[in-house]
């Protein structure tokens, strides 16, 4: 389905713009901490994006299902290997998130 491969390169580029900002608030928060506190608002928020996203790829999966339909084999196997990779990297986001707090 090709909205679902819209979707998941939409939440690359929400994750892209995430690690960013969470970078820049790094870089930023011991001499402009106004700056970087933006920084991190905006890195929170490009992750709440991310996930929304994510929870619109889900929702058309189970609305395939509902159909009756067996969602096609190559679409499950795009999904799942899209979604690992999109879990793995949301988590190595999140640490860079959090150092800003530590």
């Amino acid at each position: 389905m090709k909205i679902i491969e819209k979707l998941s390169n939409m939440i690359e580029d929400e994750m892209d713009d995430a690690e960013k900002y969470a970078k820049c608030a790094l870089k930023h928060k011991e001499e402009r901490p106004p700056l970087a506190q933006t920084f991190h608002a905006l890195s929170l928020d490009e992750m709440k994006h991310m996930s929304m996203l994510h929870d619109e790829v889900v929702k058309i999966i189970n609305e395939y299902r509902a159909t009756g339909a067996e969602v096609p084999a190559d679409m499950m196997a795009v999904y799942d290997y899209l979604h690992k990779k999109h879990i793995d990297r949301a988590t190595d986001i999140k640490i860079i998130i959090e150092s800003y707090k530590g």
